[in-house]
């Protein structure tokens, strides 16, 4: 295996990017300056991060990056003390983000790090419940603390009342703090990401090895089917959706919501009827929290969430509206797939010998049903709705910078890492306390210019799938139910990589995701904003899945992604619907086109492309 990857300190700068490290913190850099970290990274196998990273790092938004560099890891090292896994290593080629799983050296180690964790988690899982309502209480606080954030002007000359009222600080200073309040809340915001997240993880895995090991023959869907048909906080923005089509239909205003083009002028028009307004409410209503829904992973600046374009949900809406006047069903098969849940569960339950055994399997699919929700929960609550709102109150940085003269657009500042920004709010704030012209002007917008087009460059360069020294066998729990990564899907990856035309594929392998066999019509996404092309019927084929891809699900027999594991996003939903998923293929939206003819097999992983 080991020679199938590039050697990372080998892999050529693109020729017009010289000196793009700049823009990243130094500790993502490769080095040969050193020849025992050198060897270190040359020994680790580093996968590129598409499940968060679709596309190159703007320079800023790798801040979400570090946050969970130190947050999962500190919980997998110096908190929980998780059994076999140290952190997760980060570097970076040519702008995308390639990470390592760091073993625990010593296996002997092992046994004493497994006693600590099991005292350690186990305080988290007796108490759950209790601990979880303790966290959305921090989250919401934190999300509110966000919202209250407001940047001060910087005034020809101070109010009197800085003198009368003896405050003895400037608005230069609130300037500058008010930014790091900005930046501190979103580090901490991911410190309570990792809080419970490797635990409800951790829980899985635990009675995924129970599973294995109590029966051999297992397949990763049985033992996952035996913890789905749970309702998550995740489908909640969907059913406002629902609910919105259907009171539409009840209220009689379907006609106008599906004929309209603009929506502030469709919501202008509905509130001077009764009817019109009553649906107006409660879509207001909906707003807050339920819109604040990315249209991507919001991982990315420009992931903008539905409150940010109101033509996102309306589509949604209009899709659902025209479904309920057909008639159909617009819930999730819930029943369908607790008594199918139930029915599995109990199979193999009946299968174990003893009582100690029967006890031990109860535990363990307990706790895991009980931690399961988090694993979904906490995205609306970190990605989407607080990183909605973080991005626009970036956004008003971005004007400060843009009205001295920095930058020329708003959308300019991504452009600066959040050390960069800190460091040119510090020249406004010394050249306003000075009467003199800060020397931002001069620096950033030719900057700007340079990273503009190296970002572009690093767009139309492919990242390989992997570099380093792959592992003989690929044991890393995290790396295979999350990620997807498996001596199968590398193997897979290889010979992509030797063929001459990727199109020219007959056959993708990736992780099962979902249970099931169908053919069909392949529909190829590549964002949210295309799945109005989506046909009843088709199979979607995409880099990767969120929440505002929902209304997809309720028209596609089948998915299929570039990305992810069995606990990825895409993989959860197609359970909780009752239809197949291949997830994590590495290049299905290259090798398959909008219209090839292709066969989807959940249970195996493999994706054939018959055209």
């Amino acid at each position: 295996m080991a020679g199938k990857f590039p050697n990372p300190h080998e892999i050529e700068t693109i020729p017009g990017t010289e000196g793009w490290e700049r823009m990243y913190p130094y500790y993502y850099r490769w080095t040969t300056k050193d020849k025992e970290r050198e060897a270190y990274e040359n020994s680790m196998f580093w996968f590129y991060d598409g499940l968060h990273y679709p596309e190159p790092m703007y320079p800023f938004d790798i801040i979400w990056d570090e946050a969970w560099f130190l947050a999962l890891s500190q919980n997998n090292t110096r908190v929980f003390i998780v059994p076999p896994a140290l952190g997760v290593d980060h570097r970076i080629i040519n702008g995308y983000i390639y990470i390592s799983p760091v073993p625990v050296p010593d296996p002997n180690e092992i046994p004493k790090r497994a006693e600590i964790f099991m005292k350690r988690a186990g305080y988290y899982y007796q108490h759950w419940d209790e601990l979880y309502e303790k966290w959305k209480t921090k989250m919401v606080d934190t999300i509110r603390k966000l919202e209250a954030i407001e940047f001060p002007e910087l005034p020809e000359m101070e109010d009197e009342s800085i003198v009368t009222n003896a405050v003895g600080k400037s608005s230069g200073y609130e300037l500058l703090r008010k930014y790091d309040e900005l930046i501190d809340l979103g580090i901490l915001t991911w410190q309570y990401h990792f809080e419970f997240l490797n635990l409800g993880y951790a829980a899985y895995v635990v009675f995924l090895d129970f599973c294995q090991k109590a029966f051999p023959d297992i397949s990763l869907q049985r033992v996952t089917q035996m913890v789905s048909g749970i309702d998550v906080i995740m489908y909640r923005p969907d059913d406002e959706l629902k609910k919105l089509a259907k009171l539409a239909v009840e209220l009689g205003v379907d006609g106008d919501v599906l004929a309209s083009t603009d929506v502030n002028a469709l919501l202008e028009s509905l509130k001077k009827t009764d009817n019109g307004k009553k649906w107006v409410d409660a879509f207001e209503e909906a707003r807050d929290p339920w819109f604040y829904i990315s249209s991507g992973t919001g991982w990315y600046h420009h992931d903008h969430c539905w409150n940010d374009n109101l033509n996102v949900p309306i589509d949604s809406i209009k899709i659902y509206i025209e479904k309920v006047k057909k008639g159909e069903n617009l819930e999730r098969p819930l029943k369908r797939l607790q008594e199918e849940r139930d029915k599995i569960t109990e199979e193999y339950r009946s299968l174990l010998e003893t009582d100690e055994e029967r006890q031990q399997f109860d535990m363990l699919l307990g706790t895991s049903r009980t931690v399961f929700p988090y694993v979904e929960n906490h995205l609306f609550y970190v990605e989407h709705w607080f990183h909605s709102i973080f991005w626009n109150r970036m956004r008003q940085v971005g004007a400060i910078l843009k009205d001295h003269g920095f930058i020329a657009d708003v959308e300019d500042m991504w452009y600066l890492n959040r050390h960069e920004i800190k460091q040119a709010l510090w020249d406004i704030v010394t050249a306003w306390a000075t009467g003199t012209k800060p020397y931002g002007p001069l620096h950033w917008p030719e900057e700007v210019a340079w990273r503009k087009d190296v970002l572009q460059k690093f767009r139309e360069w492919t990242p390989p799938p992997a570099v380093g020294t792959a592992p003989e066998k690929i044991e890393e729990p995290f790396t295979i139910v999350l990620w997807g990564i498996t001596n199968d899907t590398m193997e897979s990856w290889a010979k992509a990589k030797e063929a001459e035309n990727i199109t020219d594929l007959t056959e993708l392998q990736g992780f099962a995701g979902s249970p099931g066999r169908v053919e069909g019509i392949a529909r190829v996404c590549r964002s949210v904003d295309e799945i109005n092309e989506i046909q009843d019927g088709d199979i979607l084929v995409c880099p990767t899945t969120s929440p505002s891809w929902a209304p997809a699900f309720s028209k596609i027999q089948a998915a299929v992604t570039d990305v992810g594991g069995i606990m990825c996003h895409a993989a959860i939903v197609c359970r909780e619907y009752g239809m197949p998923a291949v997830v994590g293929t590495g290049h299905a939206t290259a090798a398959i086109k909008s219209g090839d003819r292709i066969v989807v097999d959940g249970n195996t992983g493999k994706v054939e492309i018959i055209r």
